[in-house]
């Protein structure tokens, strides 16, 4: 079974960003940043949508082919392909981004809601 990072309970179910449960929403806009204050631009903003419903089968399938745990998923807004985080032995998720070209990921996990933008280096959340 895998787990969440805590490697003892199942991962949780979660809604998705953006269903008719969460409110509504104005889109996406870059995050601010303490780091850049001159500020960040996201030129794939139109790239990215929202995770089917129901959402995609929420595990690494390359770490699963490996056998290994993950920490957080995210799942590609190009092509749907979910993979692990930054913080997974695998970076599955980046992986498929050198691979393809594919530049935005939304976070899966339930606290979080945000996306990151590979090709321009800025995180993404709900306006």
């Amino acid at each position: 079974m895998i787990t969440n990072e805590d490697s003892s309970t199942p991962a949780p179910e979660h809604p998705r960003h953006g269903s008719a449960d969460s409110g509504s929403r104005q889109g996406w806009a870059v995050a601010r940043d303490g780091g850049r204050p001159e500020g960040g631009v996201c030129t794939h903003l139109a790239a990215v949508v929202e995770p089917p419903d129901p959402g995609p089968r929420e595990v690494c399938e390359e770490c699963l082919a490996l056998g290994r745990e993950w920490v957080r998923l995210r799942w590609c807004t190009t092509c749907g392909n979910v993979g692990c985080c930054d913080s997974s032995r695998g970076q599955h998720a980046y992986g498929h981004h050198r691979r393809t070209g594919h530049p935005i990921v939304i976070s899966l996990a339930p606290d979080e809601s945000w996306a990151w933008c590979y090709a321009d280096e800025v995180f993404l959340v709900e306006a």
